[in-house]
């Protein structure tokens, strides 16, 4: 009877034990399993964050490049030693084809400042155009139409060496239509960039325009006037215009920085969108109250009512596209 207990007991121990090893051999092949695809998911973590890494590599070198083209070519053409003026008035211009705005935004711009307030500006016209033909044609319309504030230095005609663009058009990830629309983006990226750099050690402010607006009467006072009664010297741009990248103002010891971030992502957004942006960078903190933000984003993103600046051009620079957006606010 005892023997059969016994025979019986270590039958039992000896199930409890099957059955215990073969638990144990699912439990180690689980959790063998979990560490391959933890190894898996380490792989191929580290493998994006290489590659991210090359691309932000990349990107940063193609930026450094840009700028440092951008500041040797500022340094051979030009004396940075000479006297600030209060304004730099910066216009990038491209061939439109059969249909031109420059001579009539030159007119309202140049026309509507005081003698007094001429003398304290510059105002520089940037060819952004490989068409040879076009450059001149600007140059001579500016010389007959401008003679006296060309011959006085308050209105210049700058034109950019096609080498700084170098490679840094491309959009080959696209196809052909969306191609060619990207490089237009990031070539107007880039011309507003190199124009705000050469016009930087030229004045203490900068205001940005287009070669397809109209000028309010008076607007040059009215924008003196305006930045000498503003209290607070924090804010971080004013806009004279709601509408895009025109009639921004900048003070041109801040233009550095912004011209870096747009470097950095120039071939992800246009240049407006970017403005946007530097703002979630610089001045919301990560986790924040989105409405303390905003708050925030008023008192240093300044605008002035009405606007100052009209959007007249219908014919993009973009061949083909026509485009009729209007400041409500002019």
């Amino acid at each position: 009877m005892r023997t059969k207990q016994v025979n019986l007991l270590i039958t039992l121990v000896a199930v409890a034990l099957f059955s215990f090893s073969c638990f144990c051999i699912y439990r180690i092949t689980q959790t063998n399993n979990r560490l391959i695809n933890c190894r898996n998911h380490i792989l191929e973590f580290k493998e994006n964050m290489l590659h991210l890494r090359n691309k932000t590599e990349k990107n940063s070198q193609e930026m450094m490049k840009v700028l440092n083209r951008i500041k040797y070519e500022i340094t051979k053409r030009e004396n940075l030693s000479g006297n600030l003026v209060s304004f730099a008035l910066g216009i990038s211009t491209v061939n439109r084809g059969n249909y031109s705005y420059l001579k009539q935004t030159l007119t309202s711009v140049v026309s509507r400042m005081t003698l007094s307030e001429e003398k304290d500006s510059i105002v520089i016209v940037s060819v952004a155009d490989s068409n040879e033909d076009y450059l001149h044609s600007v140059v001579k319309m500016i010389t007959r139409k401008f003679k006296r504030q060309v011959r006085s230095g308050s209105l210049e005609v700058i034109s950019i060496p096609a080498f700084l663009y170098s490679s840094m058009l491309n959009a080959k990830h696209l196809a052909e239509a969306s191609q060619k629309l990207a490089s237009w983006r990031i070539k107007q990226v880039l011309d507003f960039c190199i124009l705000m750099l050469y016009a930087q050690p030229k004045a203490k402010y900068y205001l940005q325009l287009e070669d397809d607006i109209i000028a309010k009467e008076m607007y040059f006072t009215k924008i003196t006037d305006f930045v000498g009664n503003i209290s607070s010297n924090n804010w971080f741009f004013i806009e004279f215009s709601m509408l895009g990248f025109i009639g921004k103002l900048f003070r041109s010891e801040d233009l550095t920085h912004f011209v870096r971030f747009f470097l950095m992502f120039y071939k992800e957004k246009p240049i407006d969108w970017l403005l946007n942006d530097i703002f979630q960078v610089k001045v919301c903190d990560t986790g924040e109250d989105l409405g303390n933000c905003i708050k925030r984003k008023k008192q240093i993103r300044i605008r002035y009512k009405p606007s100052l600046f009209q959007h007249v051009g219908i014919h993009s620079s973009f061949p083909g596209k026509e485009q009729y957006e209007k400041d409500v606010y002019y």
